[in-house]
């Protein structure tokens, strides 16, 4: 009869240790700061060490999503997005205030630099928009953005969230009158199997060493490099984007 009391006692002892811990591990992963100098990924991922981090209340564009300026022409926002991001602020520390983990195993965070908060900053020079589905903590700043004509709002762009799942009747954000090829324009990807458009037309693969190269029209090797996005290749419209992507050009 003892044996037995003792031995509930037990299990119900681990029941409630079970029960504190998941109590505690919330706040023990908000109170887990990252710190140090990133890799940036793109305008809302970076990686700090060996995590992964995804900027927590905006959304960014994917570094292949394509926009339009406000003369109606092509140009890679999502490089553009985050070459800002790197210019500004790449070389310097984080600190990342870990809020969450998503599906992907990144983990959700809020990030500063010196004090400044670095997805407000995305935000208000147009280079991100609030991601109000999870925080609205940057709703106005998307407002001062837009009516400043800033990033992305410079012309015509896909909300990135509408991006990733894009279709023909996907809204366009930015220009009061986006041209009337607007939607075909937006909707190709910078890594699809054949070129967005004729002024994108530099492949740009990864070799065995994981290495990025570009390669242009007048490149030996040019027709035989197969676009799949599946392979790690991506179309740039410029030199400069290539090299900003971090490739350099084929030997060949």
């Amino acid at each position: 009869m003892k044996s037995t009391i003792r031995k509930s006692k037990i299990c119900k002892s681990k029941i409630w240790f079970c029960v504190v811990l998941a109590l505690l591990l919330p706040a023990m992963a908000q109170a887990a700061d990252i710190t140090g100098v990133p890799k940036i990924r793109d305008g809302d991922q970076i990686t700090i060490g060996n995590t992964r981090i995804r900027l927590g209340g905006i959304d960014a564009p994917a570094a292949d999503q394509l926009c339009l300026n406000n003369s109606g022409e092509r140009w890679t926002c999502g490089v553009a997005a985050r070459e800002a991001l790197v210019t500004h602020v790449g070389n310097k520390s984080w600190v990342c205030h870990a809020r969450s983990v998503d599906r992907r195993g990144r983990t959700v965070a809020r990030c500063d630099v010196d004090g400044e908060d670095i997805q407000k900053w995305m935000v208000s020079n147009g280079w991100a928009l609030a991601f109000v589905r999870i925080s609205r903590d940057y709703e106005a700043d998307e407002k001062a953005a837009r009516e400043a004509k800033l990033g992305m709002w410079q012309g015509a762009f896909i909300a990135p969230w509408d991006w990733r799942t894009r279709n023909k009747k996907t809204a366009i954000l930015g220009a009061a009158k986006a041209p009337e090829n607007a939607s075909t324009i937006l909707q190709a990807s910078a890594s699809g199997s054949s070129a967005p458009s004729p002024d994108c037309t530099i492949k740009g693969n990864v070799n065995r060493s994981g290495e990025c190269i570009y390669h242009t029209p007048a490149s030996r090797w040019y027709a035989k490099i197969e676009m799949h996005v599946s392979k790690g290749t991506r179309w740039f419209c410029s030199v400069e984007d290539a090299e900003a992507a971090g490739c350099r050009e084929t030997k060949r």
